[in-house]
């Protein structure tokens, strides 16, 4: 991990993709696409896990039963929303990544043919 970019440092897969064309900018969007779903299905799954460690060790705690019992499960609850909050917007990530490809080709590439195909007007000096 290196002091002047650490978060960089820690997605290998992104930030060694060099900026040098088309195919690099696909391949951003792709393999970003596929490590924030990653990301999202594994706080889904800690969202699951946690809520069911969270009832089972505090279910039939002496000082839960004097607060109530039920409380648990609304607070944990409460505490997992959190996560799979976290998981909705890493879903929406992935949607965002696959919109920024989509415009990128929108913006320049499907853009080069025309371009490319248009010939340069010339003056004709022989018409009258």
């Amino acid at each position: 991990m290196t002091a002047d970019r650490p978060g960089r440092a820690r997605i290998p897969e992104l930030s060694n993709i060099p900026w040098g064309g088309p195919k690099a900018i696909t391949d951003y969007a792709k393999i970003g696409r596929a490590l924030v779903r990653d990301l999202g299905g594994e706080f889904e799954m800690g969202a699951e896990e946690l809520y069911a460690v969270l009832i089972r060790s505090f279910k039939g705690h002496p000082i839960l039963a004097l607060l109530g019992a039920p409380d648990v499960r609304l607070r944990a609850r409460r505490v997992t929303r959190r996560l799979k909050r976290a998981a909705e917007l890493q879903r929406g990530s992935a949607v965002e990544l696959v919109k920024f490809h989509q415009q990128f080709r929108k913006e320049f590439i499907e853009q080069l043919p025309s371009i490319r195909d248009k010939k340069k007007v010339e003056f004709n000096w022989d018409d009258d």
